[in-house]
């Protein structure tokens, strides 16, 4: 979870209505270099604290074997969800870190598609022949966005949604 927190900031690192970022069946790589080559034209997402705030959902395989209230307090947990606050630097915004668009080199963008305050991607992971899918869809601002993330796959399925607004100059004492 802390990974989605740390990516999306980063990711809109194109946002507002700045160029389009557009890839289809495009490598991690390939996305990130994009998305750096839109981030360096502008300043497409203000650098400073983010706080934001992550509601889960998972399921996984062979979940009935483990006991009902474990999961019950799992789950619950997971529905009142958690506050990550992330510092993103100026150095962020004009140079997006490699890797920081997930996933590895068995990894591809199906789509991915940044324009006009939206996001929409689907990336497809081959690890020693287990697949695993995750799209992203949400808005976005230069202060605030919200996401959908879905994951799927071997290992089961996890949900997220993601609301986050920028709160101010970084601190030092961000999570991230």
């Amino acid at each position: 979870m802390k990974h989605i927190v740390m990516l999306l900031p980063l990711v809109l690192a194109a946002c507002n209505s700045g160029p389009n970022v557009t890839a289809k069946n495009a490598s991690v790589e390939e996305v990130s270099n994009k998305v750096a080559a839109a981030a360096g034209s502008g300043n497409f997402i203000s650098p400073g604290a983010w706080e934001s705030k992550i509601v889960a959902d998972i399921e996984i395989p062979n979940m009935d074997k483990i006991p009902a209230e474990t999961v019950k307090a799992m789950k619950e947990k997971m529905q009142q969800g958690q506050t990550v606050t992330t510092c993103v630097t100026e150095e962020d915004v004009k140079s997006p870190k490699a890797g920081m668009f997930g996933g590895d080199k068995s990894c591809r963008y199906d789509h991915f598609t940044m324009a006009g305050g939206t996001i929409d991607a689907k990336m497809t992971c081959d690890r020693a022949g287990q697949k695993q899918v995750m799209t992203v869809k949400g808005t976005y601002s230069a202060t605030s966005y919200h996401t959908e993330v879905k994951t799927e796959g071997a290992g089961g399925k996890f949900s997220a949604t993601v609301d986050a607004k920028r709160t101010g100059q970084c601190t030092g004492k961000e999570q991230g």
